[in-house]
């Protein structure tokens, strides 16, 4: 036998090699610097429990777990990889107790306090809306609510059939299942169908919530798996993806934009500028001068699209600072999405609710009838002139989400963040037309 040895000039390469990788951007020997400086604060428990403290524990959290998630075999091509890895990661540190109080604390405050994601999402929503075409932009919102119906309708067939399956009535599968998993999220979803349902009825909210948060969690992991594969089956049958556009060109004519010149930083300030005064004055709508029409509260979000698509309608916006926002956009979506991943998981996702939920009954029906959803939304979309897949994923998923969060996990799961403004009108617009159906079907109970 002979023995293997490796030689100097092999051992010096293998050092270099890891040296020479990066976690996040940053070589290893500075990874660990601030990996150390977050160990000192966590043993110390002296985290500045401001927005520095926040962003440096979630930015140091984020870059390890993230490399971890886009490398780890199967994970990161069916389960949505690196983003979705870290919200799982930082839900578990906070089941397990890793973190402190005053971490937990200090990022909720970075998320809550300072509201991060509402600033995060404004980015998306202006650079993906001003990016677009203007007339291709106008015809493509007017033909996504009836996709967003259909998805409606898919999920609600699906449920329906698997509800019988079980032996459940239609009137339960539709008030428990359907509209909880279609509604919009937590806040824009089942806390207001918790409330419907109370003042129809009679009966106990608090009931009904629980009930409907625990499927309602199940649906979103769904909803993310899904979105991993529907990616795949876009690389796989080109046909049916716009590879991150919602819209066939062939079904709606739009002509060429105007091309950009030179970029500079302040065309991106600019940008900045337009996507919190948009919310601003969306804001303003939603609380004060508009907050509801016929009775359906409208969200602050949907405003917002509305509020963006008329600024781009109207020609006020250069060639020039629609692409700084669509610049700074990239920039949140490239480089700060596992930063507010960390933040999703620490502050949004109840791992002991998630585990409570799994029974055999629960996750099959969620499954279905996200799938249902799924269905539903890519043959609309496709009748209506848009790619299955695009379709599928905001008018199907990102209504069978949990809302802003799981907007941004089922759209970085599938790779298609610029796609964020139509999972807005998805949870937002969809979430109100979830409303209107569940007064009519609780109605039917009483």
């Amino acid at each position: 036998m002979s023995n293997i040895s490796t030689s100097p000039e092999t051992e010096k390469k293998d050092v270099r090699d890891l040296l020479n990788f990066k976690i996040f951007g940053m070589s290893l020997p500075l990874y660990a610097f601030a990996l150390i400086t977050l160990l000192l604060s966590h043993f110390n428990d002296k985290l500045p429990g401001d927005v520095v403290g926040g962003f440096a524990l979630m930015f140091i959290i984020g870059a390890v777990f993230g490399e971890i998630g886009k490398r780890l075999p199967i994970f990161n091509k069916y389960i949505g990889g690196a983003p979705v890895m870290i919200f799982l990661v930082a839900a578990y540190f906070v089941y397990a107790g890793i973190f402190t109080q005053k971490e937990i604390d200090t990022i909720t405050k970075v998320m809550d306090e300072t509201n991060f994601l509402n600033l995060f999402i404004s980015v998306l929503i202006t650079g993906a809306i001003l990016s677009v075409n203007r007339k291709l932009l106008l015809k493509s919102l007017l033909g996504y609510i009836p996709t967003i119906l259909l998805g409606i309708l898919g999920a609600s067939v699906f449920g329906i059939l698997i509800g019988l399956c079980f032996g459940i009535p239609v009137d339960r599968i539709m008030m428990l299942y359907v509209l909880p998993i279609m509604g919009g999220g937590n806040g824009a979803g089942a806390v207001p169908l918790s409330e419907i349902y109370h003042s129809v009825t009679g009966r106990s909210r608090e009931e009904y919530y629980s009930t409907a948060i625990a499927i309602l969690t199940i649906a979103n992991i769904f909803a993310i798996v899904y979105a991993a594969f529907l990616d795949i089956i876009g690389k796989k049958y080109p046909v049916l993806s716009g590879e991150g556009e919602l819209v066939r060109k062939a079904s709606f004519k739009a002509e060429e934009d105007e091309k950009a010149g030179p970029i500079t930083h302040r065309e991106t300030a600019v940008g900045l500028v337009l996507s919190t005064t948009c919310f601003v004055l969306a804001y303003v709508m939603a609380k004060a001068i508009l907050p509801n029409i016929g009775g359906v509260e409208i969200h602050t979000f949907a405003w917002m699209v509305l509020i963006v698509a008329a600024l781009n309608a109207s020609g006020l916006c250069s060639p020039e600072i629609k692409a700084g926002a669509k610049r700074l956009s990239d920039f949140f979506s490239k480089q700060m999405l596992w930063v507010l991943m960390v933040g999703v998981g620490v502050c949004y996702t109840d791992l002991q609710e998630i585990i409570d939920a799994l029974t055999f009954a629960n996750v099959i029906i969620a499954a279905v009838i996200v799938i249902g959803a799924v269905v539903g939304a890519a043959l609309g979309g496709w009748l209506i002139g848009f790619f299955p897949v695009e379709s599928a994923i905001t008018a199907g998923l990102c209504m069978a989400n949990r809302g802003g969060s799981g907007d941004l996990e089922v759209l970085s799961a599938c790779n298609r963040m610029n796609l964020i403004s139509y999972a807005q009108i998805s949870s937002r617009l969809g979430g109100g037309i979830v409303l209107v159906i569940a007064s009519i079907v609780f109605g039917m109970m009483v």
